[in-house]
């Protein structure tokens, strides 16, 4: 019984640094069975939100259980997420424009491999993001504001005044100083700050 409780308890600190969220590996490293998980989501206790994924189905859904949910699938085979939520996605978490991308964009590095289909929500980017360029927000990773504006415009696929109001955002909001916007384009810096008032 002991065992047991302790067990629960270990998991739910867990999951409650994942917005209810752990993985099937990380449950297993706690000391549940293949059994007990069965057990759990039979009764209700967990809720299996994909393959090797569950919440616990008492915990109160976060702001955004979705990026938690792909972000725990991105987890290489020593429970490290890989993932790191970037471009549309990451303008979007730091609000930086109106735009509301249909998919969930993530860098995922080079030599990142699944043996299961890529699911239709992600947009996988291959790129090897260092940690200066990472933030955490809502316990997941997500690119530092210029990376992500810096991602976005050489990506190509926005329109320019979206850049130029992310631009804007970034800078008023003090996300992107003076001194880093000089790694983005000109044209986009200047009458982003104009628009703001900023100096750049």
């Amino acid at each position: 019984m002991q065992k047991r409780i302790h067990a629960a308890l270990r998991l739910f600190e867990t999951a409650d640094a994942q917005q209810g969220f752990f993985t099937a590996k990380q449950a297993k490293q706690l000391g549940y069975s293949e059994s007990s998980m069965v057990y759990h989501a039979r009764v209700g206790n967990w809720i299996r939100e994909h393959r090797g994924i569950y919440r616990l189905a008492r915990y109160p859904l976060g702001e955004r259980p979705d990026i938690m949910l792909w972000y725990l699938w991105s987890c290489n085979r020593r429970e490290e997420p890989q993932g790191v939520y970037s471009h549309e996605t990451a303008l979007a978490l730091y609000d930086l424009s109106d735009i509301n991308p249909a998919r969930l964009h993530m860098s995922v590095p080079r030599g990142f491999r699944r043996n299961s289909p890529i699911p239709d929500i992600l947009d996988l980017h291959i790129a090897d993001v260092p940690p200066s360029d990472i933030r955490q927000m809502y316990g997941v990773a997500v690119t530092h504001p210029l990376r992500t504006i810096l991602d976005v415009v050489q990506e190509g696929a926005l329109p320019e005044d979206m850049l130029r109001q992310a631009v804007s955002e970034a800078l008023a909001r003090g996300l992107v100083t003076r001194r880093e916007s000089r790694r983005l384009p000109g044209n986009l810096v200047v009458e982003s700050a104009m628009e703001k008032g900023v100096r750049t």
